[in-house]
């Protein structure tokens, strides 16, 4: 278990830093953008973002 977490994390990197790497300008724009919205929209969309990772954990695992 605690291997697939660490899987998990690492997988989390390295898609994290595909958009810096490819495009750092269009990333910048992005996270300038993210700073705009107010704390409600982020906190939703992290939320959001929460439920679809656990969903698909399980789909796959099960």
């Amino acid at each position: 278990m605690w291997s697939d977490l660490w899987v998990a994390l690492a997988l989390v990197l390295v898609l994290e830093g595909v958009l810096p790497a490819l495009s750092p300008r269009n990333y910048r724009k992005a996270m300038l953008g993210l700073a705009q919205l107010n704390d409600r929209s982020i906190r939703t969309a992290g939320l959001v973002l929460m439920v679809v990772g656990a969903v698909l954990v399980y789909w796959l695992k099960h």
